[in-house]
């Protein structure tokens, strides 16, 4: 128990180091780690706990963190994960924000930026097609996510009433 436990926490230290962009970003490294490298779950799993994770409140690193460490490990699991993706933000974040507020305006640094933002994005597109490989596992699923999109897109419909469609929908169509 203590390896899992250990192997939970250095898990997600690593996604928490190089999840630049957020939660959404760092959900192929979630992805990669949680099935590829270990086994904890499968994708249909971990697309479940991805969905909870972001329906509940706070952000979806941490909530993710929380489930799937509860999911295989337990109440000690979930602690040890939710802390390993928070802990490099936390120990970087502070000599970081001062260094950041330093040379902000510094050419280097503007284009180390401008550098990692489409990193980030590629990462988050990444994100949504693994996720989408699972989560449209028909046409019906293919046809309602692209129906949400069109709203999310097109329309003033807030996100919560996006997910009240989705669930209303699985209820009616989904068996």
């Amino acid at each position: 128990m203590f390896y899992l436990l250990l192997d939970l926490f250095l898990s997600y230290f690593k996604i928490g180091i190089f999840g630049f962009g957020g939660g959404y970003a760092m959900l192929a490294l979630m992805e990669h780690e949680i099935i590829k490298v270990h086994g904890w779950m499968s994708m249909t799993e971990f697309v479940d706990i991805i969905a909870v994770a972001e329906m509940t409140p706070g952000p979806v690193a941490i909530n993710s963190a929380t489930f799937v460490g509860f999911r295989v490990a337990g109440t000690a699991g979930a602690v040890l994960a939710t802390l390993g993706v928070i802990s490099p933000s936390l120990l970087l974040i502070i000599p970081a924000a001062k260094l950041f507020m330093r040379y902000y305006e510094h050419e280097r640094v503007q284009r180390v930026l401008y550098g990692i933002q489409p990193a980030v994005i590629s990462l988050i597109a990444l994100a949504a097609f693994v996720v989408g490989k699972s989560a449209f596992f028909d046409y019906r699923s293919a046809l309602l996510g692209f129906a949400c999109l069109l709203l999310a897109l097109f329309s003033r419909i807030h996100p919560l009433a996006l997910i009240g469609i989705g669930a209303a929908a699985g209820l009616l169509f989904f068996r």
